[in-house]
């Protein structure tokens, strides 16, 4: 399971004076920060405090836990739920029985302490009724182990004594909870329980007991697993090859395209590859097709995960991607199908519709782990999940049989009411939720400001710029702004045809395709043209003509790969349509840009692939094209100082305003968004009105 148990890290000077609501939010904190305690958003933990009723002042025992849809490592206090304990005892008078448990959750808000808004969870009632001060309901993949062994019973009672008792599966609710509160009482030297098929839940009379039995715990597993699992193979041992690191990469982003574009009919998805050391050990493995086809068995995982993964066709020994790709138009119809079915046999009256039933999570022999969801941390978490449930199968398998969940229970988690009433309480995507830009000249002014605005409507981008050091700048700047799930940067010489192939690449295998290109990077150049010399000449050819015809040429392969169309926007500039004084080689290529622009829409609209171009003038703001020579160069054309181009600019245009890099952004918006779904060839001036670059 691990080589290394779990450190405790509680620290009493960081925990002095705070009380315990503040202190729930520390051990959770600790708790969340290893993935091998518990993944993201999953397991819940709780206080019992005596707070002030703020009604009537006087005393009352409140219940802090973990609400609704946080996450352990990350929440604070407005992450906890509060309801007055004397409420939540008095729901077991209301209570009908297990036919009628879900009806409960709907009593919880007439619980709340102090107008809390944060929901409470599902499993509140486990907190509220094991007689205890504090509790930690964990998934730790060791624990899990056990709890998902055929024996998984007697192994509890191997590895644990007396010190933690066993419940069977049972869904968290309401019955559950009345369950641990009957354990408890029953075995008052107890320090917790196993929880079959799920989990663990411990307890303590202090934050500091509760954490440290915790840890405490799932070190005896991670221990007893070790010890067990030492010198014996993996899941019956390897029967196949794994392929070098960079071929494993390069097969990924070939496969990713495709199955994206196949499984993104309905919802656009993002994409994320995995080839850690435990997912490669697992599609080795002569157990790995029998393992996975028994699905995930914690709740936590199979919400996540789907209850099983689709198993590529790929052959390591004997490497085709060209039949793996012809195959899989079949393998997800039957995969499909194969939901459709499970769907069918397990629903209930009131379960909600079937959901998207393509694979969430796809394991390539060879190869590594692909996982698909509707944004990139969902993709990437829903991949931490599988891993956990490998770690799981592992441990299982090694000391005893692994059980998935029965059919029907599995059904009813994922298709549980209360599920779908959280799932509709999410917020609406964003407009530009499930694509993936690649904004070339990403770290200049223009290029930032348009890869700004794409993640602020939910595109993932890929900075692609030749300047490394401004490139690592704004990558940290995107991932402290928007989430480092959503923004990745390479470098890149758009001249170079190599490297523009491995930029394009690099998309495909870290989103797992790609929708918009925004094609920004530039140069600048002025003189007359008895001084330009033919290198200068070059240069504006080879970077604003020739470069834009490689990315494009590369962005159209990717597209058509994917079989779901895309967006393509040139950022030209006035002087494509315009001529300018002194600046031959550069009007020129920019020239070549929009009638190149205007040649791709005609080849792409069948393809649903649409190209349009975006016209600046006079973008002086955070430009790295007007520093040094060009504002020089332009200031000399027009016999003025360099200081006074922007205000020259913005009295020479119609509309006397000035042109920012958030302007250029907000036409690239437009193009890359659906509001210009039915627009393909056209352009679009920023320059705040020039009689010279109307294009008609």
């Amino acid at each position: 399971m691990a080589t290394q148990g779990l450190a405790d890290l509680w620290d009493d000077a960081k925990a002095a004076g705070m009380s315990e609501a503040e202190l729930l939010v520390y051990r959770s904190n600790l708790l969340g920060s290893d993935k091998r305690i518990t993944n993201y958003g999953g397991g819940n933990t709780s206080a019992k405090a005596v707070e002030e009723d703020p009604l009537t002042g006087k005393p009352v025992e409140v219940l802090w836990v973990k609400g609704s849809g946080g996450d352990l490592g990350t929440m604070k206090m407005d992450g906890l739920a509060s309801l007055y304990m004397d409420k939540l005892e008095a729901l077991k008078g209301l209570y009908r029985g297990l036919a009628h448990e879900d009806e409960m959750v709907g009593y919880l808000p007439h619980c709340t302490f102090n107008l809390n808004p944060r929901a409470a969870s599902i499993d509140t009632p486990l907190h509220a009724f094991v007689p205890r001060k504090h509790g930690d309901h964990m998934h730790p993949d060791a624990v899990i182990a056990i709890a998902a062994a055929k024996d998984s019973k007697a192994l509890t009672q191997r590895i644990y004594g007396d010190e933690i008792g066993w419940l069977p599966w049972k869904r968290p609710g309401f019955e559950l909870g009345l369950w641990l509160e009957k354990f408890c009482k029953e075995n008052p030297n107890a320090a917790g329980v196993v929880l079959e098929s799920h989990g663990l839940f411990t307890w303590g009379d202090t934050a500091k007991a509760c954490y440290e039995v915790t840890i405490r715990i799932i070190n005896k597993a991670i221990a007893f697993f070790e010890a067990e699992g030492r010198g014996k193979p993996a899941f019956g041992g390897e029967v196949r090859s794994t392929l070098p690191a960079e071929e494993r990469r390069a097969i990924a982003a070939k496969l990713m395209p495709a199955l994206r574009g196949m499984i993104s009919t309905t919802e656009r998805k993002v994409g994320h590859f995995d080839d850690q050391p435990a997912v490669l050990e697992f599609i080795a493995a002569r157990d790995m097709e029998k393992l996975a086809a028994l699905g995930t068995s914690c709740p936590d995982h199979f919400l996540r995960t789907k209850i099983s993964p689709l198993v590529i066709d790929f052959g390591p020994a004997n490497p085709d991607i060209d039949r793996t790709l012809a195959g899989l138009p079949a393998a997800l119809e039957t995969y499909r199908r194969g939901h459709a079915a499970y769907y069918e046999r397990c629903k209930r009256p009131v379960s909600p519709p079937m959901r998207d039933p393509n694979a969430v999570v796809y394991l390539v022999p060879g190869v590594g782990m692909i996982t698909f969801a509707k944004d990139k941390a969902t993709a990437r978490i829903s991949g931490e999940f599988y891993v956990n449930a490998i770690n799981v199968m592992r441990g299982a398998s090694t000391v005893s049989d692994y059980m998935g969940l029965p059919e029907q229970e599995a059904f009813d988690i994922e298709y549980w009411v209360l599920e779908e009433a959280k799932l509709q309480r999410l917020p609406k995507p964003k407009p530009l939720a499930g694509r993936v830009a690649l904004v070339t000249g990403g770290a200049g002014g223009i290029g930032r400001a348009i890869a700004d605005r794409l993640m602020a409507d939910g595109a993932c981008v890929v900075l692609a710029d030749i300047d490394a050091a401004a490139l690592e700048t704004a990558e940290t700047e995107f991932a402290k702004r928007h989430s480092a799930d959503v923004v990745r940067g390479v470098k890149l010489d758009v001249t170079k045809e190599a490297e523009v192939a491995e930029a394009f690449t690099f998309a495909a295998r870290e989103f797992g395709g790609l929708d918009i290109l925004v094609s920004n990077a530039g140069i600048s150049s002025a003189s007359p043209v008895e001084d330009t010399e033919l290198s200068m000449w070059t240069r504006n050819i080879d970077i604003l003509a020739t470069g834009y015809f490689l990315v494009a040429r590369e962005a159209f392969r990717l597209m058509k790969a994917q079989k779901a169309g895309g967006n393509i926007v040139f950022i030209a500039s006035k002087n494509g349509l315009a001529a300018s004084p002194n600046a031959s080689a550069y009007c020129t290529a920019k020239a070549a840009e929009i009638h190149l622009a205007r040649c791709l829409a005609l080849e792409g609209a069948e393809a649903g692939i649409r190209v349009n171009t975006v016209n600046p003038d006079a973008v002086l703001r955070g430009s790295n094209i007007w520093k040094g020579e060009w504002r020089e160069q332009r200031a000399a054309a027009y016999n003025m100082k360099p200081d006074e181009l922007e205000e020259h600019y913005r009295k020479r245009s119609m509309l006397k305003l000035g042109v920012y890099p958030e302007d250029v952004a907000e036409a690239v918006w437009f193009f890359a968004s659906d509001l210009s779904a039915k627009s393909t060839g056209n352009i679009l001036n920023v320059d705040a009105g020039n009689a010279q670059s109307f294009t008609r």
